[in-house]
């Protein structure tokens, strides 16, 4: 569950598209005034609304023109081409996830993937008891699908809904429940807190609203974890609470990297859900493919993941000068790895910008290359490929898209369906 996390450290888009966060108007000024170090890497402008509705033009055009570049609007250095991000990526004493002044450090707590080398490595390996490909497949897999099964039994069987809200956001947050041992919540709270602290961490301006919302997701997550202490201390499980309790992790760790979870746990799944679905129902021919078994849901889910890239950035920080051609970084260097441009690298992958689920994708790097490739992959193909995909389809007879409502889609850092509104057969 790394990887969706390490998004939110840039200022993005809220959610519904209605508005631009404070960081992106101020991020330029605050840099200035804070003299903050930056690369003498050629100078590229965005235009960060359109960057938001669709970023892949400009990642092409870095690509093409300055695959490493400083971009004002974000305050850092992009690295847009696969190679560079996938050796730069493993590089951690330059390119280090430590930023200990940064906002995530402050408002959730110092979890592991802003640890590194031995520190990181001791966290990931006590919560692997939780997240390992064993533990999926042969514990959380039958409760993924029991969630699946429940939220589709609830649907009206000759219902209108939006598939978005109605199904993908409450299967992975049940299924995020299970697995962080936070089961009395209300997978509501789970969807909210975790958008909380995704804006609270993007929070560069200092909105005092947006840091208040994410305070009190913070403490929210905290009750809701002293509640299920005593639970867990009687009857140890397989959840992420219980495994750190048992690895001998500090309290404020355990904390800490739950909240990481679900910071990053619940908006990915959540949005490669939905995207997967509307991407087959507007390409039935590949659907087709995944129904007759020609292709597996796992090579569908890997495509989209490709192609759209949910997680479509890492940020990282120099941690000691470096240079790489002629372009000199200096420490404390705000650095961005854009996944969503290397899983469109023409030098990998012919017609890039196009959805085709018999691509071999295995170059893309969706959940990351480095000592930080998301923990919680398993996990993840384990509820798409396995369960939400093969599910939704076998039991929604005729599922469509409804015509009259536009389908949106936004995002950079995050990229997401807004909303997907769903028919299907009665019966």
């Amino acid at each position: 569950m790394d990887g969706r996390a390490q998004s939110a450290l840039v200022g993005i888009l809220r959610r519904d598209g209605s508005s631009i966060p404070p960081g992106f108007a101020a991020l330029k000024a605050v840099r200035r005034k804070e003299r903050l170090p930056v690369s003498t890497a050629p100078r590229v402008d965005i235009d960060m609304a359109a960057f938001w509705s669709d970023p892949y033009p400009a990642l092409a055009r870095l690509r093409r023109e300055a695959p490493i570049a400083f971009v004002p609007q974000l305050g850092g250095t992009v690295f847009a081409k696969r190679d560079d991000i996938f050796v730069c990526e493993k590089q951690i004493d330059v390119f280090s996830s430590h930023q200990p002044e940064g906002l995530m450090n402050r408002l959730m707590g110092h979890n592991m993937m802003r640890k590194d080398g031995e520190a990181h490595m001791a966290e990931r390996k006590a919560i692997f008891p939780t997240v390992s490909p064993k533990t999926v497949k042969n514990h959380w897999t039958a409760q993924f699908q029991a969630h699946a099964n429940r939220i589709l039994d609830e649907l009206d069987p000759a219902g209108r809904i939006d598939f978005c809200r109605d199904f993908a956001l409450p299967f992975s947050a049940e299924c995020l429940k299970s697995m962080t041992g936070l089961t009395h919540m209300r997978f509501e709270d789970m969807d909210s807190w975790s958008q909380a602290m995704i804006d609270g961490i993007a929070n560069y301006a200092g909105n005092p609203e947006v840091e208040a919302r994410c305070r009190a997701a913070t403490a929210g997550i905290d009750a809701a974890i002293d509640a299920m202490l005593p639970v867990l201390d009687k009857a140890p499980d397989q959840s992420l609470i219980s495994v750190q309790l048992a690895a001998g992790l500090p309290m404020e760790s355990v904390r800490a990297n739950v909240k990481l979870a679900i910071s990053g746990g619940q908006n990915e799944p959540r949005d490669a859900i939905a995207g997967t679905v509307w991407a087959l129902l507007t390409h039935p021919d590949q659907l087709e493919l995944a129904r007759t078994g020609a292709v597996s849901w796992l090579q569908v889910f890997e495509e989209y993941a490709r192609w759209i890239s949910p997680i479509g950035m890492s940020p990282r920080r120099i941690a000691k000068p470096w240079t790489i051609g002629d372009i000199a970084f200096q420490r404390d260097d705000r650095i961005f790895f854009m996944f969503s441009s290397a899983n469109r690298d023409e030098g990998y992958f012919d017609r890039a910008e196009q959805f085709d689920v018999r691509r071999d994708s295995s170059k893309s790097i969706a959940f990351g290359a480095g000592p930080h490739f998301c923990a919680g992959a398993w996990a993840s193909r384990a509820m798409i490929a396995e369960v939400a995909l093969p599910t939704v389809f076998a039991r929604l007879k005729g599922l469509r898209i409804v015509g009259d409502e536009p389908v949106r889609i936004g995002g950079w850092a995050f990229r997401g369906l807004l909303n997907l509104p769903v028919t299907w057969d009665a019966g």
